[in-house]
């Protein structure tokens, strides 16, 4: 996969148009937020993933790959670093660059260091850069990356969501962008979640058990609570 270096955030909004050709090479393009894909991921399973619930990066490159052909590609995960998060997280930046990613990694100083301003930054650079044929946000993010992602869909490009049908509504729901439930990329877990997905409900139902206890309510926060729009995730 291709390396190159990822261009900071620019303040400007939105997403150049990218359907001159030029002699610009074609790219397939994967941006990865994990900060929000570990978030949902824990929602969906309703607590902390371990090793065999965590997505394989090896087995999402493939399918990257797979549709790609000749096309170049590039794979891209931005991460946050909480204060005393280095050394843990050092292990797990070394292996997903092992599998041709490269990682952007922020501090996480304050409840504004997110990395979707600099997801948005990177793949604008890759449009001025590359012809982008193909964009693979993976993130459950609809506030930050619909109008934008839509905005390029209009130029030409295939965008395609990456992420759990329990949080990416924002995606299911548009016209003009694909979805992918990360679970149905071949291999990408080594065994089934412990999920009951909405849209694959044997004939005769299913109970979904509550993911924590009701009275756990009674001592919430309101910052806390989990907002009640069906599809919404939070940042």
């Amino acid at each position: 996969m291709m390396t190159s270096e990822i261009a900071p955030p620019t303040p400007a909004a939105g997403l150049p148009l990218t359907a001159q050709a030029g002699d610009r090479p074609e790219l397939d393009l994967l941006v990865w937020d994990a900060p929000n894909i570990d978030m949902t991921l824990s929602n969906v399973i309703g607590g902390r993933p371990s090793a065999s619930s965590r997505p394989r990066f090896d087995a999402v490159a493939r399918w990257l790959l797979a549709g790609a052909g000749e096309r170049e590609v590039e794979g891209c995960v931005f991460a946050n670093v909480p204060p005393g998060g280095a050394a843990t997280m050092r292990g797990w930046v070394e292996a997903i660059r092992s599998f041709g990613y490269a990682v952007f990694a922020r501090p996480k100083l304050s409840a504004g260091d997110d990395v979707d301003a600099d997801m948005l930054a990177h793949i604008a650079a890759r449009a001025t850069s590359h012809q982008l044929r193909r964009v693979v946000v993976a993130s459950g993010d609809g506030r930050n990356f619909l109008e934008p992602l839509e905005d390029l869909a209009r130029a030409g490009v295939e965008v395609t969501v990456l992420s759990f049908m329990e949080v990416a509504g924002y995606a299911q729901e548009s016209d003009l962008l694909t979805f992918v439930d990360l679970e149905d990329v071949p291999g990408a877990f080594t065994s089934p979640l412990p999920r009951v997905r909405l849209d694959n409900l044997p004939e005769g139902g299913a109970w979904l058990q509550p993911t924590r206890s009701m009275r756990a309510l009674l001592t919430d926060k309101p910052a806390e609570r989990i907002s009640d729009k069906p599809g919404e995730a939070v940042a």
